[in-house]
């Protein structure tokens, strides 16, 4: 196992999770992985109940190692950094690579009427299913990263009983408990708060182009925080009757990895500002989960030093390659 060791000013947690996206590290990243994005083919998936969802893929033309499905977090997309620095690095070293879009993000607010929600699994589960037959491989892996690392996780426990074959999975900073996450964004940094309001609102507005007889214009305006954003939305545009059944739905905690089969790592950082570490007691520990954690890095951050290299790719790779 690699040791994260970054440089002092670096072991800040809102240092590792404000810089890893921003322009300093996203705009080499763009340069570094625009062959990889140019030759990406756009692939629309058929999932059940007439739901479709995007990705891009790109075929290695070796393969040796397999297919990596990748998943961003809550309002990323495909050309995250984060996911697009593992997504380089995953192919210069032989895989194939899947970058999976949720449903209303990347360019897939058109796709489907009904709003994204956190507790749509059937339709990732059908997604990965779905990539698996389009380009088979000898070997499927699978990473996401925050609210696509709790997918990850709950793809990975579904896996046998779904038919899908996935050799190995990695979670990276995963929502654990939704109700806590969401605690720490009211109550913690600010800046958190406001990205993520900012980021849903205009996601929201984006799908009221698209279908305008949703008809919740007029109330966004006068949603002013995320706890009021779910309270609004969540009885209106889900199944569930309020917001501790819809978050409920998605935790990881309690049994929901207790069948897992599929060997699995999850990387948190102690000091992530989102995803309290502690929760890590509160999940089941079947002998396939193993679980890392680092003292520094963030909230996804993990750049090892000032020339903005990512950790988590390399450790990526040692734990996904044959």
């Amino acid at each position: 196992m690699s040791d994260f060791n970054p440089p002092p000013l670096l072991r800040n947690p809102h240092a590792q999770t404000l810089i890893a996206s921003t322009a300093p590290r996203k705009l080499p990243l763009l340069w570094r992985t625009r062959a990889l994005r140019n030759a990406a083919q756009d692939v629309l998936l058929e999932c059940s109940d007439g739901v479709r969802l995007h990705g891009y893929y790109n075929p290695h033309p070796e393969s040796s190692q397999g297919l990596a499905i990748l998943l961003h977090g809550w309002e990323g997309n495909g050309d995250s950094a984060y996911l697009l620095s593992n997504a380089q690095t995953l192919f210069d070293a032989g895989f194939s690579v899947f970058r999976l879009h949720l449903r209303d993000h990347g360019p897939s607010h058109a796709l489907n009427r009904e709003l994204y929600h956190s507790a749509r699994l059937r339709e990732i589960l059908d997604a990965v299913a779905q990539v698996q037959q389009l380009f088979p491989h000898v070997r499927t892996v699978m990473a996401g990263h925050s609210l696509g690392g709790n997918f990850t996780l709950r793809v990975a426990a579904q896996a046998h009983n779904e038919g899908i074959a996935l050799d190995q999975a990695v979670a990276i900073c995963p929502v654990l408990d939704p109700a806590h996450t969401m605690r720490r964004l009211m109550e913690g940094s600010f800046i958190y708060h406001q990205y993520f309001l900012h980021r849903w609102k205009r996601s929201l507005t984006l799908k009221l182009q698209h279908f305008p007889d949703l008809g919740y214009g007029d109330s966004l305006l006068g949603l002013h925080s995320l706890d009021a954003m779910n309270e609004f939305f969540v009885p209106r545009y889900t199944d569930f009757g309020d917001v501790e059944s819809y978050f409920a739905a998605y935790a990881l905690t309690g049994d929901t990895l207790a069948d897992l089969q599929v060997p699995t790592h999850i990387i948190l950082s102690q000091d992530d500002p989102m995803i309290p570490s502690v929760d890590l007691a509160r999940l089941a520990s079947p002998p396939t989960l193993k679980v890392e954690t680092p003292a520094h890095g963030g909230h996804c951050g993990f750049l090892a030093n000032w020339r903005m290299h990512g950790w988590i790719d390399q450790r990526l790779l040692e734990l996904l390659s044959a």
